[in-house]
């Protein structure tokens, strides 16, 4: 570090020039790196492959779910085929707003299944092919409500309704951008940055965020160009990218004042900073960055995409801030450091303070940490994947009153989320008949299909509950049990068999992304620390960090305890299934941070002067506010992000800003200074054999002085 610092600031201008053409060139090209994102999502299982064959053959339907149109005769009107013609036309002229859409109703399939006990409301589920734009794509059941309510007899009513509707939310899915998100995240970390510099200076790492990210876009839009890559990766690139930039910055910016402040000029000042601060970025860096890449495990293409387009996240902001960062410190850092209202000579005496009270009563701290972490974790045991309940993900708003209606009416939820079965033509009838039968099935009809679909027949079986239901999934398997091996039966898809197979595919491989993830990164921080304990407890804490965001989540939107309160949202009975692996992918890493910039600096105080208390309560006095202030950033960004209308989106950022302030208030604050203590000197163990591998001096735990 201190070579590569040397080099820099021989050449500061040559890399200030250098990085601003880079950023300028990701400024420049920031539009069409997002527009080359892609939406489409390849899902392993044999129902994702049904539902695609189904949109080959028919144009729509598969795993794209329908629209749910309803009509309700005025009252006093009588019912009979005459109102079921008259809402079939209706039904028919809302569904050509939409090219290619198939509608399936009482009148169509004979099915009194579709309309309420009563028989004055009318039900057409409306097959509509894959939009184009994907998920930025306008909701198709916006023009199909305007044309049923323009051409609704008088005194008749009309509604819409759906899953992709009521996952558009009662804010008719119009959220915050991630460039908004960033920009609202970046306001947030300038008030807190203010606080802990109280110079000009706090500009300096919200520049950095400002050169990493569009830096980092301009590396995925290169990507795009070789292969797919998610578009999640955008929200990636704006959290993760504006929290480890600013990070890094805010380590080694502290570091490089205490320097100063300590009489060394400013050149020296800066490659002193980047001889300790900076190598912890560098080890941090690596850390996330392994994080990410190991979502390359997982057998989904869109995962693995974002685990190589979020590989570059942290390695960028590495390069920043060992670059960049120190080119800027040398030149207008002194100029940019005024008015100096916040001095670096003493440590922190609030936190020295603290750091001395967890000491003093070590074993006791240690404890209370250890029970409150259990008691976060506990709720994961009972985590259920799944897409959360209907009346989750639009408490209020016209989908979910119509939803609602027909609920009333005797029409389940459960017809937002049919099963798919794809036959031979000449056995879809008897298949139909054969799966009304089974329990929790709500109705099923047969379709056979034109030329077109090449002779073959399809199957639309209404469940009765949800497939995120318990009820559900076993309606769901129920059918599949029955008919798959059937002769004639081609294939079964749905909604609730994709996230079945998706949950085990991805979930079964689960463990062996986290072993390998644990393994890499204890060679990693073993090497860095030089020893095997303080590496083993950061790879377990960090654990226990990613189990308690996720025991959170089971507790306050699993089984609803804050989420009515907080956000006007019922509890959803199931976490959705893409989730915990983000929340696992933005914690484990940025956690990691954390706990790299304590031991650290603890590691370099113990060196000093051996005394293994005295390291802690230096390493301390000298990191909490730098940990706590940056995790302080990171979760006001996330509690902008919950804001957003998507339930899911909601639960991720509830997930997330809950995982960073239990990482950095109890399990840094607390667990690690304490279990520190309480281990003493075998802090310190690394046998000769493991220095040996990882080509460090080896370490063995050595009487310590007395410290009052």
């Amino acid at each position: 570090m201190i070579r590569l610092t040397g080099r820099v600031l021989r050449h500061r201008r040559l890399v200030l020039l250098i990085w601003l053409v880079i950023a300028g060139a990701g400024f420049a090209t920031l539009g069409s790196a997002t527009k080359s994102l892609s939406t489409e999502f390849q899902l392993p299982g044999q129902a994702f492959k049904t539902d695609g064959a189904i949109q080959r053959l028919y144009a729509n339907g598969g795993n794209q779910p329908p629209v749910v149109l309803t009509a309700t005769v005025a009252p006093g009107t009588a019912t009979g085929p005459a109102t079921v013609a008259a809402a079939h036309r209706l039904f028919v002229a809302a569904a050509r707003t939409t090219a290619d859409s198939r509608v399936a109703d009482e009148y169509t399939t004979g099915d009194a299944g579709l309309a309420t006990m009563d028989g004055r409301t009318n039900v057409a589920l409306v097959f509509i092919p894959v939009p184009k734009g994907g998920f930025a794509a306008p909701d198709p059941g916006k023009p199909m409500a305007r044309s049923l309510a323009h051409g609704a007899p008088p005194g008749w009513s009309t509604g819409v309704t759906g899953l992709a509707q009521l996952e558009a939310g009662t804010s008719g899915g119009k959220g915050t951008t991630p460039l908004t998100e960033t920009l609202l995240g970046g306001l947030g970390a300038l008030v807190v940055l203010a606080f802990v510099f109280a110079s000009l200076i706090a500009l300096i790492p919200l520049l950095m965020a400002a050169v990493a990210i569009p830096t980092t876009f301009l590396l995925v839009y290169g990507l795009t160009q070789l292969t797919s890559v998610s578009f999640i990766v955008e929200f990636l690139i704006a959290l993760i990218g504006l929290g480890v930039a600013i990070d890094y910055s805010l380590l080694v910016v502290t570091r490089w004042r205490e320097y100063l402040a300590n009489g060394l000029a400013n050149d020296a000042a800066v490659t002193a900073a980047m001889g300790s601060a900076g190598r912890a970025v560098v080890f941090s860096g690596i850390t996330v960055a392994i994080s990410l890449l190991a979502l390359v495990v997982l057998p989904v293409q869109f995962l693995r995409s974002m685990g190589i387009a979020g590989f570059f996240i942290p390695l960028i902001s590495v390069a920043v801030a060992t670059t960049l960062l120190p080119a800027l410190l040398a030149t207008i850092g002194p100029a940019l450091d005024h008015p100096r209202v916040r001095h670096e000579v003493h440590a922190s005496r609030p936190w020295t303070a603290w750091a001395r009270l967890v000491l003093r009563h070590r074993a006791v701290a240690f404890a209370i940490g250890a029970v409150a972490a259990a008691v976060l974790v506990i709720p994961l045991f009972s985590l259920h994947l799944g897409e959360p309940g209907s009346k989750s993900l639009a408490p209020s708003g016209s989908a979910q009153a119509t939803l609602t209606g027909l609920e009333a009416g005797g029409v389940p939820s459960g017809i937002i989320s049919p099963i798919n079965v794809l036959t031979t033509g000449r056995v879809a009838g008897p298949v139909a008949a054969e799966v009304r039968k089974i329990p929790g099935v709500h109705t099923a009809f047969a379709i056979v299909g034109t030329a077109s679909a090449r002779g073959t027949g399809l199957v639309e079986i209404l469940p009765v509950a949800e497939p995120s239901s318990a009820a559900g999934a076993a309606t769901v398997n129920a059918v599949r049990d029955a008919v798959s091996g059937r002769s004639g039966v081609i294939g079964v898809g749905g909604q609730g068999l994709s996230q079945s197979d998706f949950i085990h595919a991805v979930y079964g491989q689960f463990p062996f992304m986290l072993g390998l993830i644990a393994v890499i990164t204890l060679v990693l921080l073993a090497r860095a620390f030089r020893s095997l304990v303080l590496a083993m407890k950061a790879v377990i804490f960090n654990l226990v960090s990613v189990g308690a965001a996720y025991g959170v989540m089971v507790w306050v939107w699993q089984w609803g305890h804050g989420s009515n309160a907080l956000w006007s949202v019922p509890a959803t009975g199931s976490i959705t299934v893409w989730v915990p692996l983000m929340v696992f992918a933005f914690l484990f890493g940025l956690s990691m941070d954390y706990e790299v910039f304590i031991l650290s600096r603890v590691r370099e105080e113990y060196d000093a002067d051996g005394s293994t208390d005295a390291a802690v309560v230096t390493g301390i006095g000298r990191t909490g506010r730098l940990v706590t202030s940056a995790a302080l950033i990171l979760f006001l960004s996330f509690l902008a992000m919950s804001s957003a209308p998507g339930t899911d989106v909601k639960v991720l950022a509830t997930g997330l800003g809950a995982g960073i302030l239990i990482d950095a208030v109890l399990i840094r604050s607390l667990l690690v200074p304490s279990l520190i203590g309480v281990l003493g000197r075998w802090n310190w163990w690394l046998p000769t054999w493991a220095a040996r591998i990882l080509r460090v001096a080896p370490s063995a735990p050595v009487l310590e002085p007395a410290v009052a």
